[in-house]
């Protein structure tokens, strides 16, 4: 009787939160999502937030390409930046000849206002005196040990600033030329090495990432062939699937028939386009709030469910692209203002749809 009272009472619907945490150990750059996911950050914090916390490991990211604005490359540096920092196995596929000179344009994550602060505190509690032409050393070398001490699950990057040298030495990644290869098949054989390298290195990989830019490019020798890319990308969603990885795909919709885009489409996890607007249009201009700071829209069509067949019901599937004082990306909700022109919801600042005219219906 007293082992039973000493026993805490549980209901029967009630679930062991801290056994279940316990179980699952934390691995640097995931974190736990609903129905038993694993998350891996998209690079870009709005987006992550968008998403429910970022894309599904093991799930399969389409990008519908904007012929007129280069815009996907924007998701594509994020992501793999991201990855870079977080020490990530990385593989990139492109048709230009020489993929790894798309390295360098990778950005470099921002120093947070919190770290400059504490580096900030440090140099007064210790007093230092040190001359000017030495005190800029000290700053870099403060905030770089500040920066790497922090494990950040989703960074703000400086789109102005390469990313630093030190991120490349000792991690696996692989650039791959589709331009080069004769089929997909040899692509298809040179990232499944890479991955059971990376397990052999690693251990247990899991966080895994691959980027392939324009797929469907007609510089590729396949372009035609409609049914050899849509093999491939059906055997790439059952490898992502089956290691825990995230692949995301660009593809020019323009480019390719309408019934394979469908195709593409419908096996795609999460689906995501982009469009470019126009540089001075009086229309949306009157329309949009801070119209001339965005650079594009994006729109989610399909968000990744893994484990669960509820689908995901978005607060808004169009979002407007804007890059923060030109250094950082930004996602900003597109909804319908009230009457009185006063400004709606948004996941960055105070990005909102406005109309100056009544609704007429």
């Amino acid at each position: 009787m007293v082992m039973a009272a000493n026993k805490p009472r549980t209901a029967s619907f009630s679930r062991n939160f801290t056994a279940a945490s316990s179980s699952v150990p934390s691995i640097p750059g995931l974190k736990h999502g609903p129905n038993g996911t694993m998350l891996l950050s998209s690079g870009i914090p709005d987006l992550d937030k968008i998403l429910g916390g970022g894309f599904a490991l093991g799930s399969l990211v389409m990008v519908m390409e904007d012929p007129e604005a280069p815009h996907h490359m924007l998701l594509l540096r994020n992501f793999m930046s991201q990855g870079l920092v977080h020490h990530q196995p990385l593989i990139y596929a492109s048709p230009a000849k020489d993929p790894r000179g798309f390295l360098g344009t990778l950005p470099n994550p921002m120093v947070s206002k919190d770290v400059k602060s504490r580096v900030h505190e440090t140099e007064q509690e210790k007093g230092l005196r040190i001359a000017w032409q030495y005190k800029k050393y000290f700053g870099e070398h403060s905030s770089e040990s500040q920066r790497d001490g922090k494990s950040e699950y989703c960074n703000d990057f400086d789109l102005r600033k390469p990313l630093e040298r030190h991120y490349f030495s000792g991690h696996q990644i692989e650039c791959v030329s589709l331009k080069e290869s004769a089929d997909l098949g040899a692509f298809h054989e040179r990232y499944s090495n890479f991955l059971s390298e990376a397990n052999r290195n690693i251990g247990n990989m899991t966080g895994g990432r691959i980027a392939i830019q324009s797929l469907c490019s007609p510089q590729c020798e396949y372009s035609n062939r409609e049914w050899e890319r849509l093999s491939f990308i059906r055997t790439l969603k059952s490898v992502v699937r089956s290691s825990n990885e995230v692949a995301v795909v660009t593809f020019p919709p323009s480019l390719i028939s309408t019934t394979f885009s469908i195709r593409l489409q419908h096996l795609a996890d999460t689906l995501v386009s982009v469009r470019a607007i126009p540089d001075e249009d009086n229309e949306l201009a009157k329309l949009l709030t801070g119209y001339q700071d965005m650079v594009g829209l994006l729109s989610m069509h399909k968000v990744a469910r893994i484990n669960t067949q509820v689908p995901s019901i978005l607060e808004a599937t169009t979002f407007s692209l804007k890059l923060q004082k030109r250094r950082s990306l930004t996602l900003e909700c597109l909804n319908q203002a009230p009457v009185d022109g006063s400004s709606g919801s948004s996941y960055a600042f105070s990005g909102s749809c406005s109309k100056t005219a009544p609704l007429e219906f």
